[in-house]
């Protein structure tokens, strides 16, 4: 069996970054965690936290960490059940997830309120990353449930369709007035300048090649910010493909333009989450389906 009283102080101590951040959360001295880790640590055998600012896991801590935290959250659902109330030094459960940035932008946060009404004792860890990445993480075991891309579902998951992300080109008033004063056209876009999420982000390439048949070759701006990402557009720095959910009313207003011919891609999204977790992943993926439905096209 695990010393799971030392699996607490290691899990606390990188969620919080440090020893005395976790005694404090764990209503212990600093004194009392470091004991606890590096007794299970000479235990084991092995090194579990990387001393520094912050701490962090090592792969056998990161090992350890995933399973304490599946027991957190099937503790959890049990507890709830016989409604017993843990009142030692402990963490709360925590789920963690992967999520793609224009989603948690648009859609995703709503689902993630109403699970935090009907679980307030289950805390999220949400990871940002590209969807089309975030199927690995799920894999990995770095998280318990993800929004992905991608539909081929793993054996021990379960994966729905979400619905299809929409994405629309769009530029500022002021930004078509320098750049596409005389139209847009295959010229005009291939020398416009640009706004990219990161490196994987394809979708302004993706979107002039298909409509226009161009390769792009105007400099492009890299903004790693769902937020940023549309202020500098709004602010006129470059043209983008957005969600549109999230630019439907600067279209309205007239803030933003949509490049012609209007062509909108879209991005299938899914809900991977294992089976065995219990009735609190199950809430949540009921909520995610629910509030997916509502701002995704079928």
């Amino acid at each position: 069996m695990f010393d799971y009283a030392a699996l607490t102080a290691v899990s606390a101590v990188v969620r919080e970054g440090s020893f005395e951040r976790a005694a404090a959360v764990l209503g212990l001295t600093p004194s009392a965690v470091s004991q606890r880790v590096r007794g299970f640590e000479e235990r084991l055998g092995g090194v579990l936290v990387i001393r520094g600012q912050p701490c962090r896991l090592t792969e056998l801590g990161t090992m350890l960490c995933r399973h304490f935290d599946c027991v957190r959250v099937l503790e959890s659902d049990l507890a709830a059940r016989l409604a017993w109330q843990d009142r030692g030094a402990t963490l709360p459960a925590t789920v963690k997830l992967a999520v793609n940035a224009d989603s948690i932008t648009t859609w995703f946060s709503h689902a993630m309120m109403a699970f935090a009404r009907q679980d307030p004792a289950i805390t999220l860890d949400i990871s940002i990353d590209d969807e089309s990445c975030t199927a690995e993480r799920l894999r990995s075991g770095d998280v318990m449930a993800a929004v992905t891309a991608s539909s081929d579902p793993l054996p021990w998951c379960r994966t729905v369709s979400l619905g299809r992300m929409v994405y629309v080109a769009c530029a500022s008033p002021s930004f078509m007035e320098v750049h596409f004063s005389q139209g847009v056209t295959a010229e005009t876009v291939q020398k416009a300048p640009y706004l990219r999420f990161d490196r994987r982000d394809m979708f302004q390439a993706r979107w002039a090649e298909a409509v226009y048949g161009v390769t792009l070759g105007a400099p492009a701006c890299w903004i790693r910010s769902s937020t940023a990402f549309l202020d500098l557009c709004l602010h006129g720095l470059g043209w983008a493909m957005h969600p549109l959910p999230l630019v439907e009313h600067h279209l309205r207003s007239g803030a933003l333009v949509e490049l012609p011919p209007a062509h909108r891609p879209s991005m299938p999204l899914f809900w991977s989450v294992p089976r065995l977790y219990g009735s609190a992943l199950n809430r949540l993926s009921q909520n995610v389906q629910r509030v997916a439905a509502e701002w995704l096209t079928g």
